[in-house]
């Protein structure tokens, strides 16, 4: 491992350096993170939305014990699934860990397929206050109850710019919506166009964005692989917290799957197939969103093999020497 003193973390502007890392799922990004930190002295930072959860470590395929011994790792498994993780809480809690790191003079490596994480991180966010879990709940048993075209009357009468923005079936983003009015009496569209600064970063980024004809049959061994491992255990434990469905955590993808198949609605063979279909669908997106958002990054591989490691390593070397 390189000595971290050799590798300047800071910019002479006061900018913190930072590699981050994106892509869809089951690309090898979480490897590619581990031999960054290992080579200059790096902290892993989870920028991924699910794995933030404690009782998600196998559905989610967060890094495993032998990872975590060989760098440190933050933000993996620090909230319980009854909480739920806005871009903006994670926001702060990886801007904290950032902060440590530069002050142990670790390098920090932000990692996941959370695109607007990793956005939100680099570019600022909307100032949208923190909503009690309490307004929400509240907000969502009234939908249940008065239906999705009342509530979404509801959003035009109050909030226009965001009803039209919505898509007519976008059930959570009509409660959060709801949710940031009844609390705050202002729109969540008035809270948007107050946008938090923007940290002092100066980030490498790196695309991990392997061809789907590679990525999708990875995808579908990688779920088969979880079931195998005990991902039906983790899903059955936290069906056992009855928790609120709408909860992030319940709808992280191939939990509904799984516990449609513990409810007894599907056989195992069909709770795997559609596990897979739904990861499949979930890298799809993951694809066009990093298409169009994550665009002319520092360093960008289709594949990453240990060929590569070495042109990879140069340019961030490059990076950390250069104001």
């Amino acid at each position: 491992m390189t000595a971290p003193a050799d590798r300047p973390a800071r910019n002479p502007d006061g900018h913190t350096k930072i590699v981050v890392i994106g892509g869809p799922t089951a690309g090898g990004k979480s490897e590619i993170a581990l031999q960054i930190a290992r080579e200059f002295g790096g902290a892993v930072i989870n920028a991924d939305s699910m794995q933030v959860y404690q009782e998600l470590k196998i559905v989610t395929a967060r890094p495993d014990d032998a990872a975590l011994a060989a760098a440190p790792h933050r933000l993996y498994g620090i909230l319980p699934a009854r909480e739920r993780c806005s871009a903006g809480r994670w926001r702060r809690l990886a801007l904290e860990e950032i902060a440590a790191a530069g002050a142990a003079g670790l390098l920090p490596v932000a990692v996941g397929g959370t695109g607007l994480y990793l956005k939100a991180l680099l570019d600022g966010i909307a100032a949208v206050p923190d909503i009690p879990e309490a307004r929400v709940r509240s907000v969502a048993a009234w939908l249940e109850e008065a239906g999705l075209e009342a509530g979404r009357e509801r959003l035009r009468a109050v909030d226009p710019a965001t009803a039209g923005r919505l898509a007519a079936i976008d059930r959570q983003r009509l409660i959060r919506a709801l949710s940031v009015f009844e609390e705050t009496g202002r729109p969540l569209s008035a809270w948007s166009g107050q946008s938090a600064k923007a940290p002092a970063l100066r980030a490498f980024r790196i695309a991990i964005m392997p061809p789907r004809e590679d990525l999708y049959p990875r995808i579908d061994a990688r779920f088969a692989r979880m079931i195998d491992g005990g991902a039906l255990d983790e899903a059955r434990r936290l069906q056992a917290l009855e928790l609120d469905p709408l909860l992030p955590a319940m709808k992280a993808v191939g939990v509904p799957q799984m516990l449609a198949h513990l409810r007894g609605e599907t056989d195992r063979a069909a709770m795997i197939v559609q596990g897979q279909t739904a990861t499949r669908r979930f890298a799809k997106r993951q694809f066009t969103w990093f298409r169009r958002q994550y665009r002319s990054p520092d360093a960008g591989f289709a594949q990453f093999s240990e060929s590569m490691r070495d042109e990879l390593f140069n340019k961030i070397r490059q990076f950390r020497l250069t104001a």
